[in-house]
Protein backbone atom coordinates (compact mmCIF):
# COMPACT_ATOMS: atom_id res chain seq x y z
CA UNK A 1 0.00 0.00 0.00
CA UNK A 2 1.29 3.29 -1.11
CA UNK A 3 1.21 5.77 1.71
CA UNK A 4 -1.41 8.88 0.96
CA UNK A 5 -0.44 12.08 2.35
CA UNK A 6 -2.69 14.34 3.83
CA UNK A 7 -3.42 18.56 3.65
CA UNK A 8 -2.59 19.78 7.63
CA UNK A 9 -4.72 22.61 6.22
CA UNK A 10 -8.00 22.02 4.24
CA UNK A 11 -10.88 23.92 4.73
CA UNK A 12 -12.37 26.10 7.74
CA UNK A 13 -13.59 23.94 10.10
CA UNK A 14 -15.46 26.26 12.08
CA UNK A 15 -15.73 24.07 15.28
CA UNK A 16 -11.92 23.80 14.73
CA UNK A 17 -11.83 27.41 15.31
CA UNK A 18 -13.64 27.21 18.44
CA UNK A 19 -11.25 24.11 19.70
CA UNK A 20 -8.25 26.12 18.69
CA UNK A 21 -9.42 29.06 21.34
CA UNK A 22 -10.42 26.73 24.08
CA UNK A 23 -7.04 24.42 24.04
CA UNK A 24 -5.01 27.90 23.77
CA UNK A 25 -7.33 29.25 27.04
CA UNK A 26 -6.79 25.56 28.69
CA UNK A 27 -3.06 25.73 28.10
CA UNK A 28 -2.63 29.16 28.99
CA UNK A 29 -4.41 28.22 32.84
CA UNK A 30 -2.28 24.94 33.07
CA UNK A 31 0.92 27.41 32.51
CA UNK A 32 -0.71 29.82 35.45
CA UNK A 33 -1.47 27.19 37.23
CA UNK A 34 1.93 25.80 37.26
CA UNK A 35 3.50 28.85 37.96
CA UNK A 36 1.34 29.49 41.28
CA UNK A 37 2.49 25.54 41.95
CA UNK A 38 6.34 26.08 41.62
CA UNK A 39 6.64 24.97 37.96
CA UNK A 40 3.54 23.01 37.63
CA UNK A 41 2.76 19.17 37.20
CA UNK A 42 6.13 16.73 37.59
CA UNK A 43 7.97 15.95 34.17
CA UNK A 44 6.75 12.99 32.23
CA UNK A 45 9.25 9.73 31.75
CA UNK A 46 10.85 9.31 27.62
CA UNK A 47 8.68 5.75 28.78
CA UNK A 48 5.45 8.19 28.87
CA UNK A 49 5.60 9.36 25.10
CA UNK A 50 4.59 6.05 23.94
CA UNK A 51 1.38 4.69 25.05
CA UNK A 52 -1.46 1.74 24.10
CA UNK A 53 -4.17 3.03 24.03
CA UNK A 54 -7.94 0.96 24.30
CA UNK A 55 -11.32 2.22 23.83
CA UNK A 56 -11.90 2.34 28.10
CA UNK A 57 -9.05 4.76 28.01
CA UNK A 58 -9.52 6.80 25.21
CA UNK A 59 -11.31 9.88 25.89
CA UNK A 60 -8.67 10.08 29.48
CA UNK A 61 -5.32 8.98 27.32
CA UNK A 62 -6.03 10.84 23.87
CA UNK A 63 -8.62 13.06 24.38
CA UNK A 64 -8.02 15.03 27.22
CA UNK A 65 -4.53 14.73 26.83
CA UNK A 66 -4.50 16.44 23.36
CA UNK A 67 -5.28 19.77 24.90
CA UNK A 68 -1.54 19.75 26.03
CA UNK A 69 -0.13 18.00 23.48
CA UNK A 70 -0.46 16.76 20.40
CA UNK A 71 -1.23 13.11 19.93
CA UNK A 72 -0.59 11.15 17.00
CA UNK A 73 -2.35 7.62 16.71
CA UNK A 74 -0.14 4.32 15.57
CA UNK A 75 -3.54 2.12 14.12
CA UNK A 76 -1.69 -1.21 13.77
CA UNK A 77 -1.98 -5.14 14.61
CA UNK A 78 0.38 -8.00 15.09
CA UNK A 79 -0.07 -9.30 11.30
CA UNK A 80 0.55 -6.63 9.87
CA UNK A 81 4.18 -6.84 8.81
CA UNK A 82 3.84 -3.10 7.21
CA UNK A 83 2.70 -1.95 10.69
CA UNK A 84 6.03 -3.92 11.89
CA UNK A 85 8.58 -1.36 10.04
CA UNK A 86 6.29 1.37 10.85
CA UNK A 87 6.03 2.00 14.61
CA UNK A 88 9.34 1.71 15.27
CA UNK A 89 10.39 4.29 13.23
CA UNK A 90 7.35 6.84 15.02
CA UNK A 91 8.45 5.46 18.34
CA UNK A 92 11.91 6.49 18.05
CA UNK A 93 10.79 9.93 16.01
CA UNK A 94 8.05 10.91 18.94
CA UNK A 95 10.49 10.65 21.73
CA UNK A 96 13.11 12.26 19.25
CA UNK A 97 10.67 15.37 20.08
CA UNK A 98 10.89 15.91 23.44
CA UNK A 99 7.79 16.35 24.79
CA UNK A 100 5.86 18.24 22.07
CA UNK A 101 4.00 15.01 20.70
CA UNK A 102 2.86 12.06 22.46
CA UNK A 103 2.05 8.46 20.49
CA UNK A 104 -0.97 6.72 21.25
CA UNK A 105 -0.49 2.57 19.38
CA UNK A 106 -4.13 1.12 18.99
CA UNK A 107 -4.10 -2.53 18.15
CA UNK A 108 -6.83 -2.67 15.44
CA UNK A 109 -8.17 -6.14 16.32
CA UNK A 110 -8.66 -5.57 19.84
CA UNK A 111 -10.62 -2.17 18.99
CA UNK A 112 -12.79 -2.16 16.26
CA UNK A 113 -14.98 0.63 17.24
CA UNK A 114 -12.17 3.29 17.46
CA UNK A 115 -10.72 2.11 13.92
CA UNK A 116 -14.46 2.88 12.54
CA UNK A 117 -14.73 6.02 14.30
CA UNK A 118 -11.73 7.21 12.76
CA UNK A 119 -12.76 5.49 9.11
CA UNK A 120 -9.38 3.18 9.21
CA UNK A 121 -9.52 1.42 5.75
CA UNK A 122 -6.47 -0.22 5.76
CA UNK A 123 -3.03 -0.23 8.25
CA UNK A 124 -0.89 0.86 9.03
CA UNK A 125 -2.64 4.46 9.21
CA UNK A 126 -1.62 7.33 11.71
CA UNK A 127 -3.95 10.18 12.47
CA UNK A 128 -3.36 13.35 15.21
CA UNK A 129 -5.83 14.55 17.49
CA UNK A 130 -5.29 18.14 18.88
CA UNK A 131 -7.32 19.78 20.91
CA UNK A 132 -10.19 17.08 20.18
CA UNK A 133 -9.58 17.39 16.75
CA UNK A 134 -9.09 14.31 14.13
CA UNK A 135 -6.46 14.99 11.60
CA UNK A 136 -5.56 12.30 9.18
CA UNK A 137 -1.89 12.37 8.38
CA UNK A 138 -0.86 9.39 6.37
CA UNK A 139 -1.48 5.57 5.36
CA UNK A 140 1.04 3.01 4.53
CA UNK A 141 5.01 2.53 5.61
CA UNK A 142 6.04 6.07 4.46
CA UNK A 143 9.50 6.75 5.05
CA UNK A 144 11.50 7.98 7.73
CA UNK A 145 11.97 11.14 6.08
CA UNK A 146 8.54 11.79 5.02
CA UNK A 147 7.05 11.08 8.46
CA UNK A 148 9.63 14.14 9.88
CA UNK A 149 8.30 16.17 8.15
CA UNK A 150 4.39 15.65 8.17
CA UNK A 151 5.38 15.60 12.21
CA UNK A 152 6.83 18.98 11.80
CA UNK A 153 3.92 20.37 10.41
CA UNK A 154 1.52 18.68 13.15
CA UNK A 155 4.45 20.73 16.06
CA UNK A 156 3.81 23.97 13.98
CA UNK A 157 0.09 23.68 13.95
CA UNK A 158 -0.06 22.86 17.22
CA UNK A 159 2.13 25.61 18.44
CA UNK A 160 1.15 28.23 16.51
CA UNK A 161 -3.31 27.64 16.13
CA UNK A 162 -3.54 25.83 19.24
CA UNK A 163 -0.98 27.22 21.71
CA UNK A 164 0.05 23.64 23.17
CA UNK A 165 3.45 23.71 23.22
CA UNK A 166 3.72 20.02 25.07
CA UNK A 167 5.37 18.31 28.14
CA UNK A 168 8.55 18.73 29.99
CA UNK A 169 10.63 15.60 29.45
CA UNK A 170 12.87 13.98 32.89
CA UNK A 171 15.02 11.42 31.46
CA UNK A 172 15.23 10.28 35.42
CA UNK A 173 11.56 10.89 36.19
CA UNK A 174 9.22 7.47 37.33
CA UNK A 175 7.19 5.93 34.32
CA UNK A 176 3.49 6.93 35.07
CA UNK A 177 4.22 9.75 37.57
CA UNK A 178 4.47 13.09 35.46
CA UNK A 179 2.11 15.08 34.02
CA UNK A 180 -1.15 13.34 32.88
CA UNK A 181 -1.16 11.29 36.07
CA UNK A 182 -3.20 13.47 37.83
CA UNK A 183 -6.32 14.96 36.04
CA UNK A 184 -7.08 18.92 36.44
CA UNK A 185 -9.66 20.60 38.30
CA UNK A 186 -12.76 21.31 36.27
CA UNK A 187 -13.15 24.90 34.80
CA UNK A 188 -16.06 26.31 36.57
CA UNK A 189 -18.67 28.06 34.80
CA UNK A 190 -18.77 31.21 33.89
CA UNK A 191 -22.09 33.32 33.95
CA UNK A 192 -22.50 33.31 30.26
CA UNK A 193 -22.21 29.50 29.71
CA UNK A 194 -25.81 28.56 29.54
CA UNK A 195 -26.12 31.95 26.92
CA UNK A 196 -23.02 30.23 24.75
CA UNK A 197 -24.35 26.52 24.99
CA UNK A 198 -27.87 27.99 23.63
CA UNK A 199 -25.98 29.66 21.11
CA UNK A 200 -24.16 26.12 20.00
CA UNK A 201 -27.49 24.37 20.49
CA UNK A 202 -28.48 27.23 17.84
CA UNK A 203 -25.86 27.07 15.01
CA UNK A 204 -26.22 23.20 15.27
CA UNK A 205 -30.06 22.84 14.71
CA UNK A 206 -29.33 25.86 11.70
CA UNK A 207 -31.07 28.47 13.51
CA UNK A 208 -28.44 30.84 13.09
CA UNK A 209 -30.79 34.35 13.61
CA UNK A 210 -30.84 32.67 16.63
CA UNK A 211 -27.11 32.12 17.52
CA UNK A 212 -26.43 35.72 16.47
CA UNK A 213 -28.93 37.19 18.91
CA UNK A 214 -27.79 34.26 21.59
CA UNK A 215 -24.06 35.73 21.04
CA UNK A 216 -25.41 39.85 20.64
CA UNK A 217 -27.00 39.39 24.52
CA UNK A 218 -23.65 38.09 25.70
CA UNK A 219 -21.35 40.73 23.75
CA UNK A 220 -23.93 43.01 25.33
CA UNK A 221 -22.84 42.29 29.14
CA UNK A 222 -19.84 41.60 28.17
CA UNK A 223 -18.34 43.34 24.91
CA UNK A 224 -14.67 42.01 25.37
CA UNK A 225 -16.24 38.40 25.94
CA UNK A 226 -13.65 36.27 22.65
CA UNK A 227 -15.89 32.85 22.76
CA UNK A 228 -19.26 35.33 22.14
CA UNK A 229 -16.98 37.35 19.37
CA UNK A 230 -15.88 34.39 17.93
CA UNK A 231 -19.49 33.23 17.35
CA UNK A 232 -21.10 35.65 16.12
CA UNK A 233 -18.32 35.69 13.31
CA UNK A 234 -19.03 32.72 12.50
CA UNK A 235 -22.67 33.13 12.55
CA UNK A 236 -23.16 35.91 10.77
CA UNK A 237 -21.50 34.35 8.25
CA UNK A 238 -23.55 31.07 7.77
CA UNK A 239 -26.58 33.58 7.84
CA UNK A 240 -25.70 35.42 5.06
CA UNK A 241 -24.37 32.50 2.59
CA UNK A 242 -27.60 30.61 4.00
CA UNK A 243 -29.85 33.06 1.54
CA UNK A 244 -27.14 32.74 -1.41
CA UNK A 245 -27.66 31.34 -4.36
CA UNK A 246 -24.49 29.99 -5.05
CA UNK A 247 -24.13 29.91 -9.11
CA UNK A 248 -25.56 33.56 -9.45
CA UNK A 249 -23.38 34.53 -6.73
CA UNK A 250 -20.48 33.17 -8.54
CA UNK A 251 -21.66 34.35 -11.59
CA UNK A 252 -22.65 38.16 -10.24
CA UNK A 253 -19.04 37.95 -9.03
CA UNK A 254 -17.77 36.83 -12.16
CA UNK A 255 -19.35 39.35 -14.63
CA UNK A 256 -18.98 42.60 -11.82
CA UNK A 257 -15.35 42.74 -10.84
CA UNK A 258 -16.15 45.93 -10.06
CA UNK A 259 -19.23 45.14 -7.65
CA UNK A 260 -18.32 45.53 -4.09
CA UNK A 261 -21.47 43.68 -2.95
CA UNK A 262 -21.23 40.66 -5.46
CA UNK A 263 -17.44 40.13 -4.27
CA UNK A 264 -18.10 40.41 -0.83
CA UNK A 265 -21.43 37.60 -1.28
CA UNK A 266 -18.56 35.45 -3.43
CA UNK A 267 -15.96 35.60 -0.58
CA UNK A 268 -18.63 34.45 2.27
CA UNK A 269 -18.88 31.69 -0.26
CA UNK A 270 -15.38 31.05 -0.70
CA UNK A 271 -14.51 31.20 3.01
CA UNK A 272 -17.32 28.33 3.64
CA UNK A 273 -16.11 26.10 1.19
CA UNK A 274 -12.62 26.49 2.44
CA UNK A 275 -10.87 28.48 0.02
CA UNK A 276 -9.32 30.70 2.46
CA UNK A 277 -6.43 32.87 0.52
CA UNK A 278 -9.29 32.67 -2.34
CA UNK A 279 -11.81 34.55 0.24
CA UNK A 280 -8.72 37.15 1.42
CA UNK A 281 -7.38 37.76 -1.88
CA UNK A 282 -11.13 38.69 -3.69
CA UNK A 283 -11.71 40.98 -0.79
CA UNK A 284 -7.82 42.57 -1.38
CA UNK A 285 -8.68 43.02 -4.95
CA UNK A 286 -11.70 44.87 -4.39
CA UNK A 287 -10.17 46.87 -1.93
CA UNK A 288 -7.77 48.09 -4.46
CA UNK A 289 -10.30 48.67 -7.51
CA UNK A 290 -12.41 51.08 -4.62
CA UNK A 291 -12.88 54.03 -2.96
CA UNK A 292 -14.15 55.88 -0.04
CA UNK A 293 -17.14 54.12 1.76
CA UNK A 294 -17.32 51.28 -0.77
CA UNK A 295 -13.49 50.49 0.16
CA UNK A 296 -14.47 50.68 3.82
CA UNK A 297 -17.32 48.84 3.58
CA UNK A 298 -15.04 45.51 1.77
CA UNK A 299 -12.52 46.04 4.33
CA UNK A 300 -14.61 45.85 7.04
CA UNK A 301 -16.20 42.46 6.13
CA UNK A 302 -12.60 41.38 5.70
CA UNK A 303 -11.70 41.73 9.28
CA UNK A 304 -14.79 40.00 10.07
CA UNK A 305 -13.41 37.24 7.73
CA UNK A 306 -9.83 37.15 9.52
CA UNK A 307 -12.03 36.95 13.06
CA UNK A 308 -13.73 33.65 11.75
CA UNK A 309 -10.37 32.05 10.65
CA UNK A 310 -8.24 32.91 13.55
CA UNK A 311 -5.55 35.41 14.15
CA UNK A 312 -3.00 33.36 15.05
CA UNK A 313 -3.49 31.52 11.45
CA UNK A 314 -0.68 32.10 9.22
CA UNK A 315 -2.85 33.15 6.09
CA UNK A 316 -4.42 35.52 8.16
CA UNK A 317 -1.42 37.07 9.13
CA UNK A 318 0.03 37.19 5.25
CA UNK A 319 -3.62 38.79 4.80
CA UNK A 320 -2.97 41.52 6.87
CA UNK A 321 -0.08 42.16 5.30
CA UNK A 322 -1.56 42.30 1.37
CA UNK A 323 -4.30 44.40 3.25
CA UNK A 324 -2.26 47.21 4.42
CA UNK A 325 -0.02 47.25 1.48
CA UNK A 326 -3.25 47.58 -0.89
CA UNK A 327 -4.79 50.27 1.60
CA UNK A 328 -1.55 52.68 1.90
Amino acid sequence: MQPRNMSMSGVVDLAAVKAAQEAKAKAEQARAEAARHGGGPGAVSPADLVIDVDEAGFERDVLQRSTEVPVVIDFWAEWCEPCKQLSPVLEQLVVEYNGRLLLAKIDVDANQMLMQQFGVQGIPAVFAVVAGQALPLFQGAAGKEQIQQTLDQLVQVAEQRFGLTGLTVDPDAQPGGGAGAQQAAPVPAGPYDALLEAAVRALDAGDFGGAVQAYKNVLSDDPGNSEAKLGLAQAELLQRVQSLDPQRTRKDAADKPGDAQAQIAAADLDLVGGHVEDAFGRLIDTVRRTAGDERDTVRLRLLELFEVVGADDPRVSAARRALSRALF
